[in-house]
């Protein structure tokens, strides 16, 4: 009976400062977080041209973080899903799906409210990034939070140059955030990552 009591404490997860303050990381830098963020400051951006209103974003954040993580809130509260960051691999498809629907369904209704070709390119992007993440997640669980992260830090660097390289150590920060926590291996960390600086950097300069 003791060894079987020494066996199960030393099984539970740790739960030191660094595990602690990951949690708290993983939370702060969360893929919706930083999409809600970044739409916003791309949206103000836009604003800069004279006649466009700075609120653009607002829109193209309720359709690609805010109603995705309804929903993904919605299958934790049913049962369908054991945590809103979906750590199952098989479980992520399905929101990964229903989140690239919900940003095409808000790219076209922001096309045909006439929003500024910045907002309208990043959310393209982000399709891109979607349609990506849910085909490789067939397959293997690439880390979103570093794609996000990464695809972040790209986009805001076409948008206001180098100075956006400054948030490079708090893509680091997630990225360890996310292997201290044993959610991913460093391998589908660093993946996630290159494959979201790399649409992110491509796909968002060539259409805005």
């Amino acid at each position: 009976m003791l060894n079987a009591g020494a066996t199960l404490v030393a099984a539970k997860p740790r739960d030191d400062f660094p595990t602690r303050l990951a949690r708290i990381v993983s939370e702060v830098l969360a893929p919706a977080v930083l999409v809600a963020a970044l739409l916003l400051i791309v949206g103000w951006h836009a604003g800069d041209t004279p006649g466009v209103s700075r609120w653009w974003g607002l829109p193209g954040a309720l359709f690609a973080a805010v109603i995705p993580l309804g929903y993904v809130l919605h299958g934790v509260r049913k049962g369908r899903l054991t945590d809103h960051h979906i750590p199952e691999r098989a479980d992520r498809r399905i929101p990964l799906l229903f989140g690239t629907a919900s940003l095409a369904v808000g790219l076209v209704f922001l096309i045909l409210l006439g929003a500024p070709r910045e907002v309208l390119a990043l959310l393209g992007a982000g399709g891109c990034g979607l349609a990506v993440f849910a085909l490789v997640t067939h397959w293997w669980k690439m880390s979103i939070h570093a794609g996000v992260a990464t695809g972040t830090v790209a986009a805001l660097t076409a948008v206001y140059g180098p100075i956006a390289l400054l948030g490079v150590p708090f893509v680091l920060l997630g990225c360890w955030a996310r292997v201290r926590l044993t959610a991913h291996t460093p391998a589908q960390v660093v993946v996630g990552a290159l494959a979201g600086a790399l649409i992110a950097g491509t796909v968002f300069p060539a259409l805005r």
